[in-house]
């Protein structure tokens, strides 16, 4: 069981990474690494909160809760207002001292600004789910409701990957490539992995690696390659040459800078502050959110065995998001909180679920008490 946990937690793993990298540059981050670091282990400690919300008060069914790329294009979009573009200094490597006062109030304010939207967003969320209207509106809720929406979430976020892929173009082209071997070509090959068992002890079992993590294996291929070339100093190291940031030892200060243990809690940045631009960005993201949930929903109950969760469920479900949405803003993530699609198609793969717990799921899901929205 531990085992099965653990490929959820890594199938989840990129996209929790990857949400604070992409806000990083619109919040004059990206020569600091250590606060991104910061970023990344608040958005994992508020994901495991908001799981557990959902798995025991929300729609009840076995589905990861984790950051949202719905909230990505909506929050860049206000970063790249006038008001909030960063200062040329903060562009320049050498001109930024991370530990000064002033540095840390330019990227504060912009993360506060964050916080604000997506707390009042959330708010919005909330009242549609508990308030039953979700439910309603599910009778406008289908596949072709669902499937454009999720595909044009990340539309938005070409211009972005299409920035960070330029650093070095060759080593992104390979990643690409071998994401599209592994998950169109090899998904279907299962590879023989040592597993330790009561009753066989020790022997082999097929595991279908390509399918389960084609992204993380392309990711880990990738970054062993540059090490090598960082190694050979094949890569530049002149930080203003093509291909320096291509290098693995560009943040290894980090490692050495960050705490072991760091509790992240509510207000860490500041006190959040609210417009109205802000606000009606992060509510589109979370209309596109609560849709593509929806057919999370569906997909998870199919996949464990349960029976299509009833409205109030779904409405338990949407207002518990919502919930999470606005603990994600209260601690400072930058971004909000959704079920995440990745973890529900391992469902089917790993077989997380044995008969008797998915039993457990089938009565849970199914009870329709008249207590519940």
């Amino acid at each position: 069981m531990l085992a099965r946990l653990i490929k959820h937690f890594l199938t989840a793993l990129g996209g929790l990474v990857a949400i604070p990298l992409i806000l990083a540059k619109d919040l004059c981050l990206q020569h600091d690494p250590l606060t991104q670091s910061y970023l990344i282990s608040t958005i994992f400690f508020v994901s495991g909160i908001c799981t557990l919300l959902q798995v025991f008060l929300g729609v009840r069914l076995p589905i990861l809760q984790g950051g949202t790329f719905a909230f990505l294009a909506p929050s860049l979009a206000m970063l790249s207002l006038p008001t909030w573009k960063c200062p040329m200094w903060t562009l320049n490597a050498s001109l930024v001292n991370t530990s000064s006062p002033e540095f840390t109030e330019e990227w504060q304010k912009r993360i506060r600004e964050l916080q604000g939207a997506i707390m009042v967003a959330s708010c919005v969320q909330m009242l549609v789910g508990f308030s039953g209207l979700i439910g309603f509106l599910m009778r406008f809720i289908g596949p072709l409701t669902i499937a454009p929406t999720i595909s044009l979430v990340a539309l938005p976020l070409f211009d972005s990957a299409g920035n960070d892929a330029g650093i070095h173009w060759g080593i992104a082209a390979m990643t690409i490539f071998l994401i599209v071997l592994f998950s169109q070509y090899l998904k279907n090959i299962a590879v023989p992995v040592p597993v330790y068992g009561r009753e066989k002890k020790c022997h082999t079992s097929k595991f279908y690696l390509f399918q389960v993590f084609p992204v993380l294996l392309a990711l880990c291929i990738s970054w062993l390659l540059c090490f090598v070339l960082t190694v050979t100093d094949t890569l530049p190291s002149a930080p203003a040459a093509y291909g320096y940031l291509a290098r693995t030892d560009t943040k290894g200060d980090v490692l050495s800078q960050a705490p072991w243990f760091r509790f992240p809690y509510p207000g860490q940045w500041g006190l959040p502050t609210i417009s109205p631009a802000g606000v009606f960005g992060i509510v589109a993201g979370v209309i596109s959110s609560m849709v593509e949930s929806v057919g999370d929903y569906y997909a998870c109950a199919r996949l464990v065995g349960a029976p299509p969760p009833p409205k109030h469920a779904i409405n338990r479900g949407i207002g518990i998001e919502g919930l999470g949405c606005l603990l994600a803003g209260a601690w400072g993530t930058g971004n909000g909180t959704t079920s995440y699609s990745e973890n529900v198609g391992a469902l089917g793969i790993t077989r997380l679920l044995e008969k008797p717990y998915a039993n457990q799921v089938i009565a849970i899901s199914s009870d329709s008490s008249t207590t519940d929205p």
